[in-house]
């Protein structure tokens, strides 16, 4: 008999942590001996990683804000980097977080060892050139949205949709009742759900400016409840730390279950990110608001670096602005409030935008982890 295959994985922050423990499970499921070392979180250690550091480690976001954990993260990665040469595996699966992983896959498959990066960087947002580059980091590059591999294909890169797997956790048309039963949260109420994002640097920015739109929405909606999920127990407590000695009524903040929340409500409020995606699945209106720090924003306008006209991913799929975005300045208390107002005040006229996002959810639901785990034991069952 063999010696068991072996996989090394990092992922950044709690989406990665999600996709790194689909993956790990439906490996497991074809070969139930393999190994799987790495960084990541609560998911991929329940799922079978023996995790080398957390996934907290990472989860930095913005130029400045890398800017100012550059030795840091650099220190990390050399350290990991001797490590994974040390364990030899089969291959290294660096999961999003392109900043540390493709330097970091760059140097493995300098060593010999097969690479996959999984979730394509923003190619098609800006700087495509770059699909160039990650072909000496990766090889092979597992694909979430349908417009990524034709990209990699101009620059001769092997690259896979494989659907992404978020979509294969919802249903096409979702269970409001049940969600609403399940937490615990009134029938007969309009819910809004709130997620101002799964980092504690985004949360502080903009939970509070969320809590002042929420004040201004519940003037003329005095009944409305508001539920919070928080993404993990380090989030939960900036989250509690945030909402002392503010009067909101009819708020709930609960562990986790953000699909759940979102099926639940009636409109979302969220940071941009994967929540709009899940948003999207979950068939909802919302209110994309956003703001980095001034000077990474300053950054991107002065050099041109953003190639398109729309920040959000529903936005991005379905190419036309479908959903409210509040970036930068526009992302305030007035804005907001007044932004999620039409949703919550006539639901009826959403009912194309539903459609839509039925249509999107369609494309996207492909069995990811399957797909995924193709690619990654073809690649480490080659010689």
């Amino acid at each position: 008999m063999g010696k068991p295959l072996r996989f090394a994985l990092i992922a950044g922050e709690a989406s990665g942590d999600q996709l790194g423990a689909g993956l790990i499970a439906e490996i497991k499921k074809r070969h139930p001996d393999a190994e799987f070392v790495g960084i990541g979180g609560d998911l991929m250690r329940q799922a079978g990683l023996t995790a080398w550091h957390d996934s907290q480690e990472l989860a930095v976001m913005g130029l400045a804000e890398v800017l100012k954990h550059l030795p840091r993260l650099l220190r990390l990665r050399h350290a990991i980097f001797e490590r994974i040469l040390d364990w030899q595996p089969d291959v290294f699966i660096g999961i999003d977080a392109p900043d540390f992983n493709l330097g970091l896959e760059k140097k493995l498959k300098r060593k010999g060892i097969k690479t996959v990066h999984y979730v394509s960087p923003s190619i098609w947002a800006w700087r495509e050139s770059r699909a160039k580059k990650i072909a000496d980091s990766a090889d092979r590059v597992l694909c979430l949205f349908p417009m990524e591999p034709p990209i990699y294909a101009r620059y001769g890169v092997a690259a896979d949709f494989v659907g992404h797997p978020i979509a294969d956790r919802f249903e096409i048309e979702p269970d409001q009742s049940a969600a609403r039963k399940l937490l615990k949260l009134p029938q007969d109420r309009k819910i809004l759900a709130v997620l101002p994002g799964s980092r504690r640097s985004e949360i502080q920015r903009l939970l509070p400016v969320f809590l002042d739109a929420l004040s201004l929405l519940q003037q003329n909606h005095p009944d409305m409840a508001f539920v919070i999920p928080a993404a993990n127990k380090s989030c939960l407590d900036v989250i509690e730390s945030l909402l002392k000695n503010r009067s909101i009524g009819n708020l709930q903040v609960i562990d986790g279950q953000s699909h759940q929340a979102m099926i639940a409500s009636d409109a979302i409020l969220l940071a941009s990110g994967t929540a709009a995606l899940e948003a999207l699945l979950a068939k909802r209106p919302m209110v994309v608001a956003y703001r980095i720090s001034a000077l990474t924003y300053f950054i991107v306008k002065a050099f041109g670096m953003m190639k398109i006209d729309y920040y959000s991913l529903p936005n991005v799929l379905a190419n036309e602005a479908v959903v409210p975005e509040l970036m930068q300045s526009n992302c305030t208390a007035e804005n907001i409030a007044a932004a999620l107002k039409p949703m919550v005040d006539s639901p009826q006229d959403y009912r194309s935008l539903t459609q839509k996002f039925i249509g999107i959810h369609q494309d996207l639901k492909r069995d990811a982890n399957h797909l995924a785990a193709n690619v990654v034991l073809e690649l480490a069952q080659e010689q």
